[in-house]
C-alpha cells in the first residue's frame, strides 16, 4: 500500500458516519410493523431440523478462547492509557499514528509505543502495547510536521472499550452440560467455540447473511484476528424457534458488489436478515447496500438503545429486510425485540407474552445517558425474593444470552442504579426454573468438575463468577448456597478462615498451585528457579509486559506481594480469570503473569511454583442442612471424585 493510499485508508477508517434519524425503541417497532403489515403466508407440513430442541448428551468444553484475541468494542484509536493522562478538551493529548488500520480480520503489524496510536474499528484486534481504545467521537485528526496525528480530549483508564481474550469463554471451560435442551442461545455458544455439526402455517423462508472479512465458519481453523460466525447459527436457530425456516447464505466479505448480489438473491425469500455492516466504522457496507431498496425502503437506521443502536429496519414490497448489529448479544437482543414479533405474525403464531419478576440489584449498575439500556441479568433466589446479577459482559459476548434469565431496562435519562435498587426483570423464557444448587464466587475448573458430577445425578446447578469477595457478599445477603473462595490473610498467611463472619461455615475444598507463567523459550527467564527471581528479571526489562488480575481476587493479593509496590508495564490491565492471563501470555500480548498450574499446562506455558493455596467453600449456616448442600459435602469425600480432582492437578 502506498503512503498516499494508506493515508486515505486511515482517514476513511477514522471518519464518522452518524446515524441521521435515531428512533426510540417504540417508534422503531411501530414504523416497522406498519410498513410490513405482517400476515400469515399459508400452511404446510415440515420436519424437525438438526439439533434444535434435542437434548445434549455430553458436557461441552470450549477448545478455544472467546474472544480469541483482545478486541475493540468501539471505533476509534488503540492507545496506551498512560499517554492520555491529563488530557482535556482545551488541552488535548496529541499522538502520532502508526501505519496500521485495524479493521476486523486484520492482524496488527505495529506495536503501540509511547506517543503513538493505531486506527481501529469495532471488532478489530488490539495491538501489542495498547491497553485502551479511545472513542472516535472523543478525537480529532490534525496534521503536524507533515504527519497525520490524533488529538484526544479526555483521559482513559486501562482496559477501556476492550474485550480481553479469554474473558468470555476460556479454553477448557464447560459451556454446556449433558441433559440440557438446546435452544438458539445454546447453539449460538456451540458455534462461537467452533463446533460444526409439522401441519402449521407455512414457515416464512428467511434469508440469513453474515458479513465481515473476519468471519470463519465453525469447524474451520482460525487465523489471527478471525472469529467464528456465531451470528449465522444464532439467528437461524432463533428463526426456527418462532416458526420460520432459515435459508443460510453464508458469510460474505466486506465487498459492496458481493453483498449487493447476495441481497438480490435473498429477496426471493419472504424476509432477509443480515448481521454486521450497519455501524459507522471502516468496512461497514451492508447499510449502503440495503439503502438502495424502495417501496418504502429503509424505515429506521439507528435506535436509541444499548445494546443495538446500529439496528437497521427496511421493508420492500411488505418484505422485511433487517440488518442486525454484528456483535452476538446485540444481534440476538434486537432480533427478539424488533424482528421476531413481525416474523411470528407472518408465521401465524400468537403474540408472545413475557413474564416479569421484581428483583433487587446486589451491585450498582451504571448506564449511558441518552439511550435506553437493556442489561442481561442472572436471577438468584433469596429469602426475600430474587437478586438480579448483571452479566457484566459486552455486546460481543456470545454467552450473555445463554446464561441470562432475563433483562432489565434502564431508562435513557438514568445514569446509575445503586445497589439495593428494585428492578423489573423481563424473563427470556416463559417461566423461571430454579436451580437446585447456586454457587457464587471465584471460578475454578475444579468447581466445574464438582458441579458436573451433580449434574450427572440430575441436579440443576447455577454459577456466577464474581470473585472471592463477591462470593462472601452473596453469602452475607443469602443469595447463594455455596461460595468458592481463596483469600489469604496478609498478616497471618492463613487462607479463608479469617474472612468468615457469624452465620457462615467453611467447607474445606482442595489445594491448587499458583505460579509464575511465561512462554517457553523466553531467554529472560532461563535458569530462574523462583517467582521472586523471575519478577526481578521482568522488572529489569522495561519491555517485559505483565498481565494482572482483578482487584479483590486471591491471585491479586499474591501479585501485589511479589511486586512490593512496583507497577510494571501491563499492571493496569486487570483480567478476571486464570485463562485470560494464560491466553495473554501464550499469544505474546503479555510476557508473564500469575496463574494456576492446571491452566499453565493447558496453554503449554512454563510454570514456576509460587504458593499452594486453599480453594474452599463458604456456606450460609441456614443452608448447611439442605439435602443438595449435604450431597455436595459428601461429593468432596468420594474417592472417585477425589481421584478426578487429582487428575486435574488439585490435591485434597
Amino acid at each position: 500500500m502506498t503512503d498516499a493510499s494508506s493515508l486515505v485508508e486511515r482517514r476513511r477508517a477514522a471518519s464518522q458516519r452518524q446515524f441521521l434519524d435515531v428512533a426510540t425503541a417504540e417508534e422503531a417497532l411501530q414504523r416497522f410493523w406498519q410498513a410490513a403489515d405482517p400476515q400469515p403466508l399459508g400452511d404446510e407440513s415440515v420436519s424437525l431440523d438438526d439439533a434444535l430442541n434435542r437434548v445434549l448428551a455430553s458436557d461441552i468444553q470450549s477448545p478455544v478462547d472467546v474472544p480469541g484475541f483482545d478486541r475493540a468494542n468501539v471505533d476509534g484509536f488503540a492507545v496506551r492509557a498512560q499517554d492520555t493522562v491529563g488530557a482535556r478538551e482545551d488541552a488535548p493529548v496529541v499522538l502520532a499514528l502508526t501505519d496500521d488500520v485495524l479493521t476486523p480480520g486484520v492482524e496488527p503489524r505495529s506495536t503501540v509505543t509511547a506517543g503513538f496510536a493505531s486506527v481501529i474499528a469495532t471488532g478489530g484486534m488490539v495491538p501489542r502495547g495498547a491497553d485502551a481504545v479511545v472513542l472516535i467521537e472523543d478525537t480529532e485528526l490534525v496534521e503536524r510536521d507533515g504527519r497525520q496525528r490524533v488529538q484526544i480530549g479526555k483521559p482513559l483508564p486501562a482496559g477501556a472499550f476492550i474485550a480481553f481474550a479469554g474473558t468470555d469463554v476460556g479454553r477448557g471451560e464447560t459451556v454446556l452440560r449433558a441433559g440440557q435442551l438446546l435452544t438458539s442461545r445454546e447453539i449460538g455458544v456451540l458455534a462461537a467455540i467452533g463446533l460444526a455439526e409439522v401441519p402449521v402455517f407455512r414457515r416464512p423462508h428467511v434469508a440469513v447473511i453474515s458479513t465481515g472479512d473476519e468471519l470463519v465458519q465453525p469447524g474451520q481453523l482460525l487465523a489471527a484476528g478471525q472469529v467464528y460466525d456465531s451470528n449465522g447459527s444464532i439467528v437461524a436457530s432463533a428463526l426456527r424457534e418462532i416458526g420460520c425456516e432459515p435459508v443460510r447464505l453464508g458469510a460474505l466479505p466486506d465487498e459492496y458488489e458481493a453483498q449487493q448480489k447476495a441481497l438480490r438473491h435473498a429477496l426471493d425469500c419472504d424476509a432477509v436478515i443480515l448481521s454486521g455492516g450497519t455501524s459507522k466504522g471502516a468496512g461497514d457496507l451492508s447499510y449502503d447496500v440495503v439503502s438502495t431498496l424502495s417501496d418504502p425502503g429503509v424505515i429506521v437506521h439507528g435506535v436509541a438503545i444499548k445494546p443495538g443502536k446500529p439496528l437497521c429496519l427496511a421493508v420492500t414490497g411488505r418484505k422485511p429486510v433487517v440488518i442486525l448489529p454484528g456483535f452476538p448479544t446485540s444481534a440476538i437482543f434486537t432480533f427478539h425485540q424488533f424482528v421476531a414479533p413481525v416474523l411470528r405474525a407472518m408465521a401465524g403464531m400468537p403474540v408472545q407474552t413475557h413474564e416479569r419478576v421484581v428483583a433487587e440489584l446486589p451491585m450498582r449498575l451504571s448506564s449511558e445517558r441518552g439511550r435506553a439500556e437493556f442489561s442481561m441479568v442472572s436471577l438468584m433466589r433469596t429469602d426475600d425474593g430474587f437478586a438480579a446479577y448483571p452479566m457484566g459482559k459486552s455486546s460481543g459476548a456470545v454467552t450473555a444470552f445463554s446464561k441470562a434469565d432475563g433483562f432489565i431496562r434502564v431508562d435513557a435519562q438514568t445514569e446509575l442504579l445503586p445497589a439495593g435498587s428494585k428492578v423489573e426483570v423481563q424473563l427470556l423464557s416463559r417461566s423461571l426454573a430454579p436451580a437446585d444448587l447456586v454457587t457464587i464466587g471465584s471460578h475454578c475448573v475444579g468447581l466445574d468438575y464438582l458441579l458436573q458430577q451433580l449434574q450427572k445425578e440430575g441436579l440443576a446447578t447455577k454459577s456466577m463468577h464474581v470473585g472471592s469477595q463477591g462470593g462472601l457478599a452473596a453469602v452475607r445477603r443469602g443469595e447463594c448456597d455455596i461460595a468458592g473462595i481463596h483469600l489469604m490473610d496478609p498478616e497471618s498467611g492463613e487462607y479463608n478462615t479469617p474472612y468468615l463472619e457469624p452465620g457462615m461455615r467453611l467447607l474445606k475444598g482442595y489445594r491448587r498451585m499458583q505460579g509464575f507463567v511465561y512462554r517457553r523459550g523466553d531467554a529472560r527467564f532461563k535458569g530462574i528457579a523462583t517467582p521472586q527471581q523471575a519478577v526481578a528479571a521482568a522488572l529489569g526489562d522495561a519491555d517485559c509486559v505483565m498481565v494482572n488480575r482483578n482487584a479483590g481476587s486471591g491471585t491479586r493479593v499474591l501479585i501485589d506481594e511479589l511486586l512490593h509496590g512496583a507497577q510494571p508495564a501491563g499492571y493496569a490491565v486487570q483480567t478476571k480469570s486464570h485463562n485470560a492471563v494464560a491466553t495473554a501470555v501464550a499469544q505474546g500480548r503479555a510476557d508473564w503473569g500469575i496463574a494456576i498450574d492446571t491452566v499453565a499446562r493447558l496453554y503449554e506455558l512454563e510454570f514456576i511454583p509460587l504458593q499452594e493455596e486453599h480453594y474452599d467453600f463458604v456456606i450460609p449456616e441456614s443452608r448447611w442442612e439442605l439435602p443438595v448442600v449435604q450431597r455436595f459435602v459428601a461429593l468432596l469425600q468420594d474417592p472417585d471424585v477425589q481421584s478426578g480432582l487429582q487428575a486435574l492437578g488439585f490435591q485434597r
